[in-house]
């Protein structure tokens, strides 16, 4: 079997499962997730990410640089290096990892792309990326429903009664869009405590960002597929960021041989050469690029691209990169890329679709970036 008809074959598996389940706890049914004033939201997100975006002259119009993309490039001073970023207000932190950047190969091997029948994955092209940091971990719940259940805001309605004040931050990201309420637990009884958040939408992803960067008064994003692969990576050429034996991948993450039929707990397996977990297996994750299966070949030829970023009106589904737990090994190398499709929110009955939950996608969640600028304070 080809290698996607594999990752949809396995999705098939887990909707026999999954399908039941959602109708037993009513999980289609949920509390105005569709409201118009969702849909309007989500609309001018994507509009504003347009807006923001400029092109890349004399390449194709769906190319474009990312909107935080310093001017000339940029070299790394003294204060790039790891911290933890506190949430204000809550007891959680998020450990972010810095990657320094520079010139390197995307996409996959020709002979790999020929033997696996991945086209979406080339030709291999040379481009530029800004430092960044990124996340640890993928996302975990308990941060994530801080945002999603407005628990911030709760907090501050009851330092309100106590006669405290909330801070200009606070205010900032209380004003920010939350995720309607779902009508039952969305961790499918995967399990909460510890283990990656899963199902929002690329709306939803965005959303947090929004959240954080207000909390916290720094600029966090989803990461550029460039990002991402790079970070993946971690400073290697192969495969896997451990070589190219998809053999060794148990050693590394969860995907379908060895998952038990679920997503697991956060930082259980070796992390890659930069410290970060994850990035082969367990839940897919978001990237701030639009989807096209052509992507490689909207780069121009006789020159490299700094800081990339595709958006088109071609479609309205974005990019996950990385293999998740109902994939196979093939699918969860360091070039693996897929876009969401109609079928992750196939089992909502709603018109339109929920801008906030995929029904169908319990294997795809995301991690953040911060754009590196020297002197911006890490703590």
């Amino acid at each position: 079997m080809p290698t996607m008809g594999r990752r949809w074959a396995n999705r098939a598996r887990l909707l026999a499962f999954v399908s039941p389940l959602l109708i037993a706890i009513g999980f289609v049914s949920y509390s105005h997730a569709g409201l118009p004033s969702d849909v309007k939201k989500w609309e001018k997100s994507e509009k504003d990410l347009d807006e923001r975006s400029p092109r890349v002259p004399d390449a194709d119009p769906s190319l474009r640089r990312v909107a935080d993309s310093p001017e000339k490039p940029i070299t790394p001073g003294p204060d790039f290096k790891t911290y933890v970023q506190k949430i204000p207000g809550t007891e959680f932190t998020i450990k972010m990892i810095p990657v320094k950047g520079g010139r390197f190969t995307m996409g996959a091997r020709p002979e790999l792309i020929e033997e696996l029948g991945v086209d979406n994955e080339g030709p291999m092209t040379e481009v530029e990326v800004s430092p960044f940091w990124i996340q640890e971990t993928e996302m975990s719940w308990e941060i994530y429903d801080v945002f999603s259940f407005a628990y911030d805001v709760k907090a501050g309605e009851e330092l309100k009664k106590k006669g405290g004040k909330l801070t200009p931050a606070d205010l900032a990201a209380d004003a920010v869009s939350r995720p309607t309420p779902p009508y039952e637990d969305m961790t499918f009884g995967y399990g909460h405590d510890g283990n990656p958040a899963l199902c929002m939408t690329h709306f939803a992803a965005m959303q947090f960002c929004e959240w954080l960067s207000a909390k916290t008064g720094k600029h966090y994003r989803l990461p550029t597929e460039a990002e991402w692969e790079l970070a993946a990576r971690g400073g290697t050429k192969t495969d896997f960021h451990f070589g190219n034996d998809a053999k060794m991948l148990g050693e590394y993450d969860w995907y379908f041989e060895n998952a038990n039929d679920k997503p697991q707990k956060l930082k259980l397996k070796k992390p890659n050469p930069l410290g970060l977990f994850d990035m082969h297996g367990n839940v897919s994750e978001w990237c701030l690029d639009k989807y096209v299966d052509d992507y490689f070949a909207r780069f121009p030829k006789d020159k490299v691209i700094r800081d990339p970023l595709i958006i088109t009106d071609e479609n309205e589904y974005h990019t996950a990169r990385g293999g998740s737990w109902i994939d196979d090994a093939e699918l969860s190398r360091s070039s693996s890329r897929q876009g969401a499709t109609e079928d992750w929110s196939s089992q909502d009955p709603q018109i339109p679709k929920s801008v906030w939950y995929h029904t169908d996608a319990t294997n795809i969640g995301f991690r953040v970036v911060r754009p590196y600028r020297p002197g911006e304070e890490t703590k």
